[in-house]
């Protein structure tokens, strides 16, 4: 999706004030909603859930001899499918008002449907990263920052990484071409910390190191 400047206060899209001298946007980017709602929103899970709820309530309404009264399943489908609908459009609205931005000094996460935060990472308290590719090109970049800075989860979500609670760490969700910001994301830090190694911490197997310069498909 392409994220639009509906937030006048910035100074520019997804940005709090102007860049000082020498630095400058390198990439922005928004979440997919749809991969959002999915790997987000768990849509697909509640909706999985919802199923089997519809069917064991049709096996309990044939159960007994006599006429079949559907009302009650009529009502509950009704109100599973309001449900899912609120949850995608939570899904779409938090997209929308999401804008990632990689400048070659920093990363800056702009999230909130009502209140809007924006989050400063500088490099140089960045120390590892890794990509949680999901298909379609997308994935997840999450930041791992130095012990001493923790932002708070539920400041957070549904931009963090998931199951780190004490360490929080900061997530682009549901990137597309997220190889390329990847390897772009690398390049910029390790352009700020010459010399260094990026740390990459120990991740389940549907996660991934970013890769170095040269190694992206």
């Amino acid at each position: 999706m392409k994220a639009t400047h509906e937030h006048e206060w910035e100074a520019s899209p997804g940005l709090p004030s102007a860049l000082p001298p020498g630095e400058r946007v390198v990439w922005q980017g928004a979440p997919d909603w749809k991969r959002l709602a999915i790997h987000a929103f768990h849509v697909r899970k509640v909706a999985l859930y919802f199923a089997l709820m519809l069917a064991v309530q049709a096996i309990n309404l044939t159960a007994p001899e006599g006429p079949v009264d559907w009302k009650p399943l009529v009502v509950a489908a009704s109100l599973y499918a309001l449900a899912l609908a609120l949850l995608s459009a939570t899904a779409w609205m938090s997209a929308r008002s999401t804008l990632y931005t990689l400048t070659n000094k920093r990363v800056v996460m702009r999230i909130g449907i009502v209140l809007t935060l924006t989050f400063n990472l500088p490099f140089k308290r960045i120390v590892g990263a890794s990509l949680k590719t999901q298909g379609a090109g997308t994935g997840d970049i999450a930041l791992a920052l130095n012990p001493e800075d923790r932002i708070g989860w539920a400041h957070l979500w549904p931009h963090q990484r998931a199951w780190h609670v004490t360490q929080p760490q900061p997530t682009m969700r549901c990137v597309p071409d997220s190889q390329h910001v990847g390897g772009v994301l690398l390049n910029l830090w390790q352009a700020e910390r010459a010399g260094q190694s990026l740390q990459l911490g120990d991740a389940p197997a549907a996660t991934q190191a970013i890769p170095a310069p040269g190694m992206l498909a």
